[in-house]
């Protein structure tokens, strides 16, 4: 039996790494904006208030492509979703790239998060129905390559383009790999063909009614804040205040990610070994630390390391605040929990997050906000201890 299943997790892999090629051009899409961002502002000769709104614009598009995802899948197949969602990100790229206007790039952001966000549910639907569920956390950790390499390669496939293209060039070709992406997973990749479930308004009620949800969002907030929403405004934050010259501020962005690939496997033995809660009380004191050290420390070597550690602590987040996601309420809402979690958390700290540190930007002190964010954080560690698990867990 057991051999029988290794030979059918082997005979999923590639369809498993085409699922994994969708989902990099998918969190691309959305976070390539953030080394451009630089080359934006001077371009569209606009503040650091207007930049940092076009990430609450992306987080907010996908906030309502991950809570209609359901409905549309439930219409389309998770198969076609997947495609759907490719195709839009890609065609909404390429008109993009020939805006040259605050609002056609606002207008943009919003589709493209939006058409991003269908994808989530219906890949992860579609990659536990081709694996046997013995094999789900290997695929699962390999599908969740994507963001932690995207977050890597970002910055260095930006520089690199740069040296021939010009941004908008950049997008064009994103958008043609991702529509590319999407058809030929319509005609070749595996999986997909079933039907995704709409929520059911009373489940729903069940959920919110919950407030150990509430505390989750808050937590979820916190984790995306320091990670994504950190990230969205570091390069800004050191070519414009800190001095840096742009290209060596994304090399530091990319190469400061590398670490946090095995992040994830320690964080999650840790979790193991110490429970959600204590693990999640330390990764909030230990990155809100951090955090907030960002605008504190002087001189560029020790930006540079409290940058490379803060990403450490930032990204540790996850797989304790996934253990404690599934541990709340009875099993009947236990997927839905996740389906409104990280969209409302990734609407606060993907984009509520970012626009703020942007506002003291454009105040003239993004260091104030990063130790705002910081010192936020650090305090949340206390709400930790009001979290109530279910007892079906």
């Amino acid at each position: 039996m057991n051999s029988s299943q290794e030979t059918s997790f082997r005979s999923q892999v590639g369809s498993l790494f085409f699922l994994v090629g969708i989902f990099s051009l998918n969190f691309l899409s959305r976070i390539v904006f953030s080394p451009l961002m630089p080359i934006i502002e001077e371009e569209l000769k606009i503040g650091h208030k207007e930049a940092g709104s076009l990430f609450f614009l992306v987080s907010f598009g996908y906030c309502i492509g991950l809570i209609s995802s359901g409905f549309i899948s439930s219409w389309l197949s998770h198969r076609r979703t997947i495609t759907l969602s490719s195709i839009i990100i890609g065609l909404t790229l390429l008109t993009g790239g020939f805006s040259s206007s605050l609002w056609g790039i606002r207008i943009s952001l919003f589709i493209i998060g939006t058409g991003a966000g269908f994808y989530l549910p219906s890949g992860m639907a579609t990659l536990t129905a081709l694996v046997h569920p013995r094999h789900w956390g290997k695929a699962i950790a390999i599908h969740e390559l994507a963001p932690n390499l995207g977050f890597i390669f970002a910055p260095l496939m930006v520089e690199f383009l740069l040296g021939w293209f010009n941004w908008h060039s950049i997008l064009f070709l994103l958008g043609a790999a991702s529509i590319a992406m999407g058809i030929v997973f319509h005609l070749r990749g595996k999986g997909g063909n079933f039907l995704g479930e709409a929520p059911r308004i009373k489940t729903v009620q069940t959920l919110f009614q919950e407030y150990s949800f509430w505390l989750m969002v808050l937590f979820f907030s916190f984790g995306i804040g320091t990670s994504f929403g950190a990230y969205s405004m570091i390069p800004l934050f050191l070519v414009s205040e800190r001095g840096m010259d742009r290209p060596w501020a994304n090399t530091v962005l990319a190469f400061s990610r590398i670490l946090t690939l095995g992040t994830s496997i320690l964080s999650g033995w840790v979790t193991d070994r110490l429970g959600s809660r204590k693990t999640l009380r330390a990764v909030f004191l230990t990155s809100g630390l951090a955090t907030g050290l960002i605008g504190l420390v002087q001189g560029e070597g020790w930006i540079i390391v409290i940058i490379f550690v803060q990403s450490i602590l930032a990204t540790s987040f996850f797989p304790a605040g996934f253990a404690a996601l599934s541990r709340i309420g009875p099993g009947s809402i236990k997927n839905l929990s996740i389906s409104f979690t990280i969209p409302i958390g990734f609407l606060i700290g993907g984009g509520a997050i970012p626009a703020g540190i942007a506002l003291f930007g454009e105040k003239g002190s993004f260091s104030s906000g990063f130790i705002a964010l910081g010192g936020v954080v650090f305090l949340g560690s206390f709400l930790v201890q009001y979290l109530k698990f279910s007892k079906e867990a």
